[in-house]
C-alpha cells in the first residue's frame, strides 16, 4: 500500500513488522498526523522517541488483526480532512449505515508535548481526549478521556515504555471505577504480556488476558488466551515481499468447542493501488481495491458476499479520503 506522503511514492511496498512498538493512543479516538505549525517546545523539551521495546499489549496481534480487518468497510463513508494556520486538524466524516447517516467531526490540537482531541458526533455526544507526553521521563505518557453526556465515566491513563516493557493503568473517574492494568516484558522480538481488568462496584474481575508475540524481520506470530482463558488465538502475518503478505488467525472456543479462522492476503499492483482478499470458514468472502489518486487521499471499494449462499446479493462498500 503506497504510503501517504506530499508526492507519489515511487514503490508501493507491503509494511514490514516493525521492530520497533510505537505507543498507543487511546481507544476512544483515532490520532491524526497533522503538520505541526504551533509553538516549538523550549530546547531540550522535545517529545522523546519511542522505545524500541516489546510495545503495549494491545500491539500483540496487530499486525496480523490489520491485515485481516482494516479497510474492509461495507457503508458508504465519505472522510475530509483539513489543517489549520495553527496546525489543528478537522476531520469530518460521514457514514452511511442501513438507513441511518451517522456524522462526526473531530478537531486535534497539538502544542509542545501537549495534544487536545474533541469528537463530536451526530447522536449529540462529545468526546474530549487529553495525551500529555513527558520529555524528562522518556516513555511516559498521561492519557484523560472525559465524555458529555456523562453516561460513561471518564477515564485517566498512565502508559509507560522503555526497551524492555510496556506498561499500561487505566482508572475509571468514578466513586468504584474499572481498574485496568496490562504489562508486556521481553524486547523487540519476543514479548510476554497480560491484561487484567477489577470492577470495584461488584468487587471481581472482568477480564483477564494473556499472550506471546514472536516478531522478526518478515514474520510476526502471537498466541493469546482470551475471554479469561476461555479461547485461544493463534495469528500470524508473513511478508513474502516487498509487494505482497499473507497472514490468518484461528480461534478455538473452550466452552463451546467451537473454531473458528480467517486468512487474507494483499497484494501491491502498482506504487499507488492495493488489493487485498479474505476468507473465513463460515463461507465470508472479501475482497477490496485501493487506489492514492492523489497524496493522501484514498479510494476503497470494497464488496462481501457468502460463498455457501451464492443466491443472497453481495454487500459493497465505497470509502473516500481528501486529505490536502
Amino acid at each position: 500500500m503506497a504510503t501517504p506522503g506530499d508526492a507519489p511514492s515511487m514503490a508501493a511496498t507491503v509494511d514490514a513488522p516493525s521492530m520497533a512498538a510505537t505507543v498507543d493512543a487511546p481507544s476512544v479516538t483515532a490520532p491524526i498526523e497533522a503538520p505541526s505549525k504551533a509553538a516549538a517546545a523550549p530546547a531540550g523539551d522535545a517529545p522523546p522517541k519511542a522505545a524500541a521495546g516489546p510495545g503495549l499489549y494491545s500491539e500483540i496481534g496487530k499486525k496480523a488483526r490489520d491485515l485481516l480487518n482494516k479497510d474492509f468497510n461495507m457503508d458508504p463513508k465519505f472522510t475530509l480532512t483539513t489543517y489549520a494556520e495553527n496546525g489543528a486538524a478537522i476531520t469530518a466524516t460521514s457514514t452511511k449505515k442501513d438507513e441511518a447517516i451517522l456524522s462526526e467531526i473531530q478537531t486535534q490540537f497539538k502544542y509542545n508535548n501537549v495534544k487536545l482531541d474533541v469528537k463530536a458526533n451526530s447522536d449529540s455526544q462529545v468526546l474530549i481526549t487529553g495525551t500529555t507526553e513527558y520529555p524528562r521521563v522518556p516513555g511516559m505518557k498521561h492519557i484523560t478521556a472525559i465524555s458529555y453526556p456523562f453516561k460513561t465515566p471518564g477515564k485517566n491513563e498512565l502508559q509507560y515504555q522503555n526497551d524492555y516493557a510496556g506498561l499500561s493503568l487505566g482508572v475509571g473517574m468514578n466513586s468504584k471505577p474499572l481498574i485496568n492494568f496490562s504489562g508486556v516484558v521481553g524486547n523487540k522480538s519476543v514479548a510476554v504480556g497480560g491484561d487484567v481488568a477489577y470492577d470495584t462496584a461488584i468487587g471481581d474481575w472482568t477480564k483477564y488476558n494473556a499472550g506471546v508475540s514472536l516478531t522478526k524481520e518478515d514474520l510476526v506470530a502471537s498466541v493469546m488466551l482470551n475471554n479469561k482463558g476461555d479461547s485461544l488465538t493463534a495469528s500470524s502475518y508473513y511478508m513474502v515481499n516487498k509487494q505482497s503478505a499473507v497472514g490468518g488467525e484461528l480461534t478455538h472456543n473452550f466452552s463451546s468447542k467451537e473454531n473458528t479462522s480467517t486468512v487474507a492476503l494483499q497484494h501491491s499492483l502498482d506504487p499507488l493501488t492495493t488489493v487485498k482478499a479474505r476468507y473465513n470458514n463460515k463461507g465470508m468472502v472479501s475482497g477490496l481495491i485501493q487506489h492514492e489518486w492523489r497524496p493522501k487521499s484514498l479510494l476503497t471499494i470494497s464488496t462481501e458476499f457468502d460463498a455457501k449462499a451464492i443466491e443472497k446479493s453481495s454487500k459493497i462498500g465505497l470509502s473516500l479520503v481528501l486529505k490536502p
